[in-house]
């Protein structure tokens, strides 16, 4: 099943780009490159999301792209999709099933 978060990138000074997911209790996370990035950030996301939901947890809605609050101009706003099921089988975790 595909899960779809607002993450919320912000350049560093040394070029590197730190994200912030809102609305999983500002889990973070950083990149060396934007590409880099977004690859931590889809990590990042599926392991909150399988730990989660592994654990009984509920998760929060998503916000909506705009009304995303960055307290940065320079921030980019974008959405990070994970497919559990995928994330899970990579990780060789039995309790997909579970989910």
């Amino acid at each position: 099943m595909n899960y779809i978060y607002p993450a919320v990138f912000y350049p560093e000074d040394d070029g590197r780009f730190s994200v912030i997911f809102p609305d999983l209790n500002n889990l973070a996370t950083y990149g060396d490159t934007l590409s880099d990035a977004f690859s931590m950030a889809q990590d990042a996301c599926g392991q909150y999301l399988f730990t989660a939901l592994r654990d009984g947890d509920e998760l929060p809605l998503p916000t909506p792209l705009e009304h995303v609050e960055k307290d940065d101009d320079a921030a980019l706003v974008n959405l990070i999709c994970v497919n559990l099921d995928e994330y899970a089988k990579s990780y060789d975790d039995k309790a997909v099933k579970k989910l």
